[in-house]
């Protein structure tokens, strides 16, 4: 059964992890599905696992929306979140276009935008037109530039308080979840602890309400690097290597298609045609 924003409230008061992960088309949502997930992400990092950009600040809407409309229809039971991409909510108005656009045309249950006490009015903008959001804070992506690159965020104190405050600003604009992402995991305790919506972390330990990955990241499909919070439950990169060397093997060596890879035909018809057509007889 599809879960909602309060089933998933239900399993952080329960103490019951929440799973979420990256699904970017219908098969791989499809198998997510299948496989029992709780949310999926249809995440800007769509940007660098499949359209193969150096970060996700080229995503554009357009992206999102093509990308989104697959994974409905491939997880119709499952609770999707769709990222609004770069510079699609720089102004309420756009936030409220956008996010509007993601949710009715792309069918997805609920947004993610990046950003602490800055972007609390743009939830609560949305929340009270009815859209549901997903915060998203610590190390965003989008902005990683002027965080100084991809490295961990709220190591010092300055910077932990501002995370805290974030978090709070972010529930009571209306978030219904919160990302922390690349964050102390006792900082991540801390703020989890001080929240009554959930938390999904990445990279920010085992004490936030749930936990999200990239799913090429988890099949070791994406290679350029490995972030030092990621786990790979497989290595499909090389299966798939692999798999195409020895294709490639079977056909130059004329051992793929056999017979059980073809069709055949009624001998009596292959007769009249070679009768018809006689240079074709050697």
């Amino acid at each position: 059964m599809k879960k909602t924003i309060f089933d998933l409230q239900q399993m952080k008061a329960a103490g019951r992890p929440i799973t979420m992960i990256t699904a970017y088309d219908y098969p791989t949502a499809k198998l997510v599905e299948q496989a029992g997930v709780d949310t999926i992400l249809v995440g800007d990092s769509l940007g660098m696992v499949v359209l193969g950009y150096e970060s996700t600040v080229p995503v554009t809407m357009a992206d999102m929306l093509h990308h989104t409309k697959p994974v409905r229809r491939g997880a119709p039971q499952t609770f999707v979140i769709a990222d609004l991409p770069y510079l699609s909510y720089a102004t309420p108005d756009l936030a409220l276009e956008n996010a509007g656009r993601l949710i009715q045309e792309g069918g997805a249950d609920a947004v993610k935008l990046e950003g602490g006490q800055n972007y609390a009015e743009r939830v609560q903008i949305l929340t009270e037109a009815g859209v549901p959001v997903v915060g998203h804070i610590g190390l965003t992506p989008q902005t990683a530039a002027q965080l100084g690159g991809f490295k961990v965020q709220g190591r010092d104190l300055a910077g932990s308080l501002r995370l805290l405050d974030d978090a709070r600003s972010l529930q009571e604009a209306g978030a219904i979840l919160i990302v922390l992402e690349a964050i102390p995991s006792p900082l991540a305790a801390l703020i989890t602890a001080s929240l009554s919506v959930p938390t999904i972390g990445i990279g920010a330990g085992s004490s936030c309400d749930g936990q999200v990955l990239v799913l090429h990241d988890l099949l070791g499909l994406f290679r350029r690097f490995v972030p030092k919070f990621v786990k790979q439950y497989a290595s499909l990169n090389t299966e798939i290597i692999t798999a195409v060397q020895t294709y490639c093997h079977d056909v130059q060596n004329r051992t793929f298609p056999t017979e059980n890879h073809s069709f055949g035909m009624d001998p009596s018809v292959l007769e009249a045609i070679l009768k018809h057509q006689p240079e074709f007889i050697t």
